[in-house]
C-alpha cells in the first residue's frame, strides 16, 4: 500500500515521498529510519482504490524458493546478510518486492535478527521458514539451513507437480468425453427422434429408450439447462465445502488403494520436514510444534498426541508408533536413528523412500488408467452412436 507523506529533513525543509509500507505505521517507521520528521501522510488514491493489496497478496511478489537461492548465492559469495539484502533490493524492478526488502533491511539497520524481521511479515515468511532461520542465527550457519529449506521446497514441489501432471491428462479426457456425450444425448438424439418419430416402425426397445429421451430432452430443453445449471451450482457449492473443512481428502483417503498411499503421501511429508528442522538444530517439541500447521488434521491429532508423550519421557520412535505415525519400515530407520543420534537424517531418508515409492505407484496407475478411461468413454459414445443408427440398420435388413 503506498502513503503520500511530507515530512521535516533535520535543516527544517518540507519534502514529499510516497512510501510503500504495510500500514500507517510501517510507512512512519521507514520515514523516520531515513532521518526525517513525519508532519502529515495519507494514502495514494491508488491504494484507497486497491485497498490492503500488497498484505494480501505479497506473497506473488516474492517467490519463497527463488528469494532463498538467490540470498543463499550471495551468501555463499562472502556478503552479509544486509549486503545480500541490498544487492537484491539494486537488481529488484517489482515495486512490491522493493517494499518488502526495504521492510527487511529496515528491520536489520535498526539491531534486530533476522528471524525478528522475519517474523513481522508473517503473511510471506511461514513459520517454518522463521524457524529453520531462528535455529541457525544460534549456529551462525544461516547458508546451510537456507539450502536445507530450499531442497525441502523442491522435493514437496516435485511429488506435487508428479500429481497434478498425473491429473492433468484424466481430466482433459473426462472433459472432452462428457462434452462429446452431453452433445450427442443433448442434440443429436433430438434431431434423430424428430426422424424417426413419423418412421410408423418399431424400435429396439434401448433405441426407443433413447429416442424417448431425445423427444423429452427436445420438448423441455429450458427446464433441463436450468436444471443442469442448479445441480452444477450445488455440486460446486458443496465442493467448495468439503474442500474447506477437509472432507474431500477424507472421502479420497476412503477409496481402495488410494487411502493408504494418500497416509503414506502425509507421513513422507512429515519425516521430510521433521527431518530438516532436526537437521538445523531445532529441538524435537519445538519442531513438532512447527510441523504442526503443514499436516493434515488427522496427522495433526496423532502428533499433538506423540508430543504429549515425548514430554512424559517417551522416544519419538515410540510416540510416533503408538500415535500411528509410523509404517514398519520407517519405524525401523526411526530406531536406527535414536540409536546413532542422526534422526534428522533418519527422518530425511524415509522421507525420500517413500517419495520414491509414490513416485513409482502414480507412474503405475497412470499407465492403467488413463487406458481404462479411454475405453470407457469409447464405449459410451459408441453404444449411443449405435443405438442411434441401429432402426437405420433394421431398415436395411428389411428392404434387403
Amino acid at each position: 500500500m503506498q502513503y503520500q507523506i511530507r515530512a521535516l529533513s533535520p535543516d527544517r525543509l518540507l519534502t514529499q515521498l510516497v512510501i510503500d509500507a504495510v500500514d500507517e505505521s510501517d510507512a512512519r517507521r521507514q520515514v523516520e529510519a531515513r532521518g526525517l520528521f513525519v508532519a502529515a501522510i495519507q494514502p495514494t488514491r491508488n491504494s484507497l482504490l486497491s485497498g490492503n493489496r500488497l498484505t494480501s497478496s505479497g506473497s506473488r511478489h516474492l517467490p519463497l524458493v527463488l528469494f532463498s537461492q538467490e540470498l543463499l548465492a550471495l551468501l555463499n559469495a562472502g556478503l552479509s546478510i544486509v549486503e545480500g539484502l541490498e544487492a537484491l533490493l539494486e537488481k529488484e524492478s517489482n515495486q512490491a518486492t522493493r517494499a518488502i526488502l526495504e521492510r527487511l533491511l529496515g528491520g536489520l539497520r535498526e539491531g534486530k535478527r533476522f528471524s525478528a524481521v522475519l517474523a513481522e511479515q508473517p503473511g510471506l515468511f511461514p513459520p517454518l521458514y522463521i524457524g529453520i532461520v531462528k535455529a541457525a542465527e544460534g549456529t551462525s550457519d544461516l547458508p546451510r539451513s537456507l539450502s536445507r529449506f530450499i531442497d525441502y521446497q523442491q522435493r514437496i514441489d516435485s511429488v506435487r507437480s508428479k500429481i497434478v501432471s498425473a491429473a492433468i491428462y484424466p481430466m482433459i479426457l473426462l472433459l472432452v468425453g462428457g462434452g462429446v456425450s452431453f452433445f450427442l444425448i443433448g442434440y443429436v438424439v433430438p434431431r434423430f427422434a424428430e426422424v424417426y418419430q413419423g418412421a410408423g416402425r418399431d424400435l429396439p426397445w434401448m433405441s426407443q429408450l433413447l429416442l424417448d429421451w431425445g423427444q423429452f430432452a427436445a420438448t423441455r430443453t429450458k427446464t433441463l439447462l436450468a436444471g443442469l445449471s442448479c445441480v452444477l451450482l450445488i455440486s460446486a457449492a458443496a465442493f467448495r465445502q468439503l474442500l474447506a473443512k477437509g472432507g474431500l481428502m477424507q472421502l479420497i483417503a476412503r477409496l481402495p488403494g488410494i487411502g493408504e498411499r494418500i497416509r503414506i503421501y502425509q507421513l513422507a511429508r512429515l519425516y521430510l520436514t521433521l527431518g530438516m528442522l532436526l537437521e538445523g538444530g531445532i529441538p524435537i517439541v519445538t519442531a513438532m510444534t512447527t510441523v504442526l500447521g503443514i499436516v493434515s488434521k488427522d496427522i495433526q491429532i496423532g502428533v499433538q498426541r506423540a508430543i504429549d508423550t515425548i514430554q512424559s519421557g517417551a522416544q519419538l520412535s515410540e510416540a510416533f508408533a503408538n500415535n500411528n505415525l509410523t509404517t514398519p519400515i520407517s519405524l525401523r530407520m526411526l530406531r536406527v536413528g535414536e540409536r546413532s543420534g542422526e534422526l534428522g537424517s533418519m527422518l530425511t531418508q524415509s522421507a525420500a523412500f517413500y517419495d520414491g515409492e509414490i513416485s513409482r505407484w502414480i507412474d503405475r496407475f497412470t499407465r492403467t488408467f488413463e487406458p481404462l478411461l479411454m475405453a470407457a468413454i469409447g464405449i459410451i459414445v459408441g453404444t449411443i452412436v449405435v443405438l442411434l443408427y441401429m432402426p437405420i440398420f433394421d431398415l436395411a435388413g428389411s428392404l434387403s
